[in-house]
């Protein structure tokens, strides 16, 4: 019998989390083992819990943003040791032999396996991963607030890479919270000129404070129209319906709009913006392993973080109400105290 893994899970769909043992079983071979110091509480982690997506598997034990220590290695583990501090994001594992693997994009792999579906994450004090997905964390950056990094950063930051985003361009982002502020706080590190859109008048200050140039109202029709063909590049963080025609229109010629939220309703948007300037529509979801580590050595060259409220695990339920709230600025991470 392994040692039993200390947790938190929902045994039912949007129920409170309690303490929940199990037995991992044995160590898989590529497989690292993880003593969990600190966990991100995502929006996904939420979806999970209350089976927003698809009816989720109880019990769920959340959490996919997970910084800790190396305690255990498989034999035919590569590349990490023992005592390393590594971060771990949504997925842990995927086939590594299939063309999307072997090209460095695993995260497209038909057998991807994500952290907390189908299995168990990181609301607990060891998690498992292979070695591949246990990111090496950079001395630079702070532990305790680097977790949202392995998500909700990754997110926001293969944008940049899959289409070449240069210093020179005009970056949008919409919607300034767990996403959006680090995209912010990215873009303008790129050297990008850069638009918050926000719904709400009081994070103006709050995104110029981040980093962006000028802010814009993402409800206001006024305001979007005088940004008509000022953007080369519009990043949609947030999952909310929005006025997609008014926000295509802030685009400039050969300009790309591409969403990172998870937007749960259709698209409503007329053809005619895209064909007639020959714009771009697209999406992504979290990185491959390569890009997660250039996004944390990119992370720890201008210290960029993001900006965390911290809850012991043990109040695991009061980080979730914080979250659902819409309180939080802008991610929370639990502490582990088992």
């Amino acid at each position: 019998m392994s040692t039993p893994i200390r947790a938190y899970a929902a045994h039912t769909a949007g129920g409170p989390l309690q303490r929940f043992d199990f037995d991992p079983g044995p160590l898989g071979e590529e497989d690292v083992e993880i003593t969990v110091e600190h966990c991100g509480v995502c929006h996904s982690d939420l979806a999970m819990i209350d089976s927003e997506w698809f009816p989720a598997s109880y019990p769920v034990v959340p959490g996919h943003e997970v910084v800790g220590r190396i305690t255990a290695l498989g034999p035919r583990a590569k590349g990490r040791q023992l005592g390393q501090r590594v971060g771990v994001g949504w997925h842990t594992g995927s086939c590594t032999h299939c063309n999307f693997c072997i090209g460095g994009e695993q995260h497209l792999c038909a057998k991807r396996q994500p952290t907390l579906i189908g299995r168990h994450g990181g609301f607990a004090d060891r998690l498992r991963s292979h070695w591949s997905w246990a990111i090496p964390l950079p001395d630079a950056l702070d532990p305790a607030a680097a977790g949202p990094l392995m998500c909700g950063g990754g997110t926001v930051f293969l944008p940049f890479v899959l289409h070449a985003i240069k210093p020179t361009d005009r970056v949008g982002v919409v919607g300034i919270g767990g996403l959006g502020h680090i995209a912010v706080k990215f873009a303008r590190a790129w050297g990008c000129e850069v638009t918050a859109f926000t719904s709400s008048a009081s994070k103006r200050d709050e995104a110029l404070a981040l980093g962006a140039h000028r802010t814009v109202s993402s409800v206001d029709k006024a305001e979007l129209k005088a940004a008509a063909g000022s953007l080369d590049f519009l990043l949609i963080t947030v999952g909310a319906a929005l006025n997609w025609d008014a926000l295509l229109a802030t685009l400039a010629p050969k300009g790309r709009m591409h969403l990172v939220g998870v937007v749960t309703d259709a698209l409503s948007l007329k053809s005619g913006g895209l064909l007639s300037w020959q714009k771009g529509l697209s999406a992504s979801p979290t990185p491959p392993p390569s890009v997660l580590a250039t996004m944390l050595q990119f992370s720890a060259r201008h210290q960029i973080l993001p900006q965390v409220e911290r809850f012991p695990m043990s109040r695991v339920n009061d980080a979730l109400n914080h979250l659902r709230s819409g309180k939080a600025r802008y991610r929370v991470v639990l502490d582990a105290d088992f």
